[in-house]
């Protein structure tokens, strides 16, 4: 039992009365952040070992994302695409050679950056590959999770994410994950794209087999079909590469970017493809008000170069590595399983023992701040920047509350 306190009390309650119910929040109010720390407004420590869902790879308001911020707010936000701005050039040139791709698509959130890759896609298809007008089909995977607009709801898994938002949008065709067979007879002649997380993030951390990128990299190139890989979780060194595709050597051919490219302070998200694709993008076909705007193009720029100067993916699988064995090391009848790549890491519980949201209430009340899914799962993913005291720290809680 979780004793919340009256202050606390007051917060969530106007969340209750004027927000809508679409979140089910752990009973924290956070009020201060800095670096792997949060405060509540009791001035209670947590470490925060969920990060914005990888948000956060770089911290709280790590000093250099916010030496950026002030410097850019200063000058200039907003100049809608109308305009040219003196950021977002030098943000999509880092952005692309940093990812081996050719061009970029800015926007804001992760979803829009998933809309905009199946847009993409679905264009090539009708102009490259020749597929018959409003016939062009998308394969995804099982358990999925994209984002919460209304075409993603509809080819979800999650009864909650697509219950009575129908009908869904049409040509989309789900397979199970980690299934190159599966793949392989769902292709088509109206196929046009392969949509795919490297490593299922909401469905409990699932990471599919060691050659499963290659197979469906070499099952869309035999067959001319898209790969359209969703980094917005897994990118940006959170599976102690700088790309989780990079674990096989291979290449997407639409790469889709977000959360850890906002630097935890800001919307930025992205789709990237190759010249011979993203050609297919004209002006009028696309577009954000706010996707690109020098803002979010300087906190973007430097996100990425922070990443590559403290050699944080190096530094995430050190880290995972050390955590995941720390893990493995304990022993309870409650767990069912310890998995992880980097520092992506679930715990996944016996659901006949124990619910995962008991655990880390539990956890939040020693002072780890983690986070559940499908009530058996908690999933933790601290920030890259994370030192191992502050692994030792989270591994005495957890410890303390699950043995």
């Amino acid at each position: 039992m979780v004793n919340i306190s009256k202050l606390i009390q007051h917060y969530t309650d106007l969340d209750q009365e004027y927000g809508a119910s679409n979140y089910n929040p752990i009973p924290v109010v956070i009020s201060r952040g800095k670096g792997v720390w949060v405060w509540d407004i009791n001035n209670k420590k947590y470490l925060d070992c969920l990060a914005a869902y990888s948000a956060l790879n770089f911290g709280h308001l790590h000093p250099k994302i916010v030496k950026a911020v002030k410097e850019q707010i200063s000058q200039l936000t907003l100049t809608s695409r109308a305009y040219h701005n003196d950021k977002l050039g030098l943000f999509l040139r880092e952005l692309c050679e940093f990812s081996n791709m050719d061009k970029a698509l800015p926007m804001n959130t992760g979803a829009e950056a998933v809309e905009t890759g199946i847009k993409i896609a679905r264009r090539w298809g009708y102009q490259k590959r020749k597929v018959e007008k409003n016939k062009a089909e998308i394969i995804v995977c099982e358990n999925n999770f994209h984002g919460r607009t209304t075409t993603i709801s509809g080819f979800s898994s999650n009864l909650n994410s697509y219950n009575n938002f129908g009908p869904p949008t049409p040509g989309f065709i789900k397979i199970p994950f980690n299934d190159t067979e599966a793949l392989k007879k769902s292709v088509n002649k109206n196929t046009v794209g392969f949509l795919v997380e490297p490593v299922q993030g909401e469905a409990g951390v699932i990471i599919p087999d060691k050659g499963y990128l290659k197979a469906i990299r070499d099952i869309c190139e035999d067959n001319k079909v898209l790969l359209i890989l969703d980094e917005i979780q897994t990118g940006l060194g959170r599976t102690g590469r700088n790309f989780a595709f990079e674990s096989e050597s291979i290449r997407p051919d639409i790469l889709l970017l977000g959360k850890a490219l906002g630097g935890g302070v800001y919307p930025v998200s992205a789709a990237l493809a190759v010249d011979d694709i993203m050609d297919v993008m004209d002006p009028g076909s696309h577009g954000s008000t706010f996707g690109g705007n020098p803002l979010a193009a300087a906190v973007g720029l430097t996100s990425l170069k922070l990443l590559q100067s403290k050699n944080l993916s190096q530094k995430a699988n050190k880290s995972g590595i050390y955590f995941l064995n720390r893990l493995k090391e304990l022993y309870s009848e409650k767990i069912k399983d310890i998995r992880g790549i980097g520092l992506m890491i679930a715990i996944e519980f016996k659901r006949e023992l124990v619910k995962s949201r008991e655990i880390v209430l539990e956890l939040m009340k020693n002072g780890l701040l983690t986070k559940d899914t499908h009530r058996k799962t908690i999933r933790i993913t601290p920030p890259l920047i994370i030192e191992k005291k502050e692994l030792d720290y989270a591994l005495n809680v957890i410890k303390h509350v699950i043995i």
